[in-house]
């Protein structure tokens, strides 16, 4: 009995050309819903235009996605706003998305990135709570178990945070708690504290160094939740000696970047951390 000859080569995909245009026009149609959820309300003409797709191409797209109400559009205003199925979907990956898990790999890089020990914390009245941390292998490390408090005036998390609030919040926080001296770096004046906070602000990190802990320092940058509220802050913590004034920068910016990237895991979206407060020095009690 004769036998076929198997044809060379791999087999033929099932995805011929065309298939492979449909997926070109879920990408548009992903990128159609993108920016509409951006806007309170665009026009058809201003939203093809941003976009690059055809009028008749973005109305088709708009038209679908309408019909799924991932889309609405507004009769009496003529515009197009984001729909209710968009938000149900939202809200389900949020469902699945929580501040730990979501930060945990991220914290593991940040480790990775920098060699010392991550750390995560929200925010509870003036104090910071640890709810997460990811250690380094050295042998000497900072080590916060879950649960542990500590002021976020002498918190390197807690400044990042405090750096973050509206002017009033952060001088209600502080004048309720005070400021409490801990090692003789601890900022225990209202006018030393706003010109770090003053410094955290412009440059996106907060640093601490011997203000709660002689001989530790942390470096600490605000998580934003859906409201760009700050929601929890990520650092990174250990021995003094292994902060030298050289390297600062670039591990802010390894801080910086890590509390970025589990704002967007969040669905959080930045706050502006713009401007300095002018406090007395009576504003806030010793």
């Amino acid at each position: 009995m004769t036998q076929l000859k198997r044809p060379r080569g791999r087999p033929k995909s099932q995805f011929n050309d065309s298939s492979a245009g449909t997926m070109q026009a879920l990408d548009r149609a992903l990128g159609v819903l993108t920016a509409v959820a951006r806007q309170e309300g665009i026009n058809l003409s201003d939203l093809s235009l941003s976009l690059g797709i055809p009028t008749a191409t973005t109305h088709r797209i708009l038209t679908t996605l309408q019909n799924r109400d991932f889309v609405r559009f507004d009769e009496e205003r003529q515009d197009w706003t984001i729909g209710i199925e968009a938000y149900r979907t939202g809200v389900a990956y949020l469902k699945r998305t929580n501040l730990a898990d979501a930060g945990r790999p991220v914290m593991r890089r940040l480790m990775e990135r920098t060699g010392e020990t991550a750390n995560l914390a929200v925010p509870d009245g003036a104090e910071v709570v640890f709810i997460g941390q990811v250690e380094t292998g050295n042998p000497i490390r900072a080590f916060f178990p879950p649960g542990s408090r500590t002021p976020m005036h002498a918190s390197g998390t807690g400044k990042a945070i405090l750096a973050a609030l509206p002017e009033d919040r952060l001088i209600a926080l502080l004048k309720g708690a005070g400021l409490k001296g801990f090692t003789d770096h601890t900022h225990v004046t209202p006018r030393a504290l706003f010109d770090d906070l003053a410094d955290t602000r412009a440059r996106g990190w907060s640093f601490d160094r011997n203000e709660r802990y002689d001989g530790m320092s942390c470096i600490g940058a605000a998580i934003f939740n859906d409201r760009g509220e700050p929601c929890a802050g990520v650092s990174i913590s250990g021995p003094s000696s292994r902060f030298p004034d050289a390297q600062i920068a670039d591990l802010g910016s390894a801080v910086a970047q890590a509390a970025a990237q589990i704002t967007h895991l969040i669905a959080g979206q930045h706050g502006t951390l713009g401007g300095g407060h002018v406090i007395s020095e009576t504003a806030v009690p010793h």
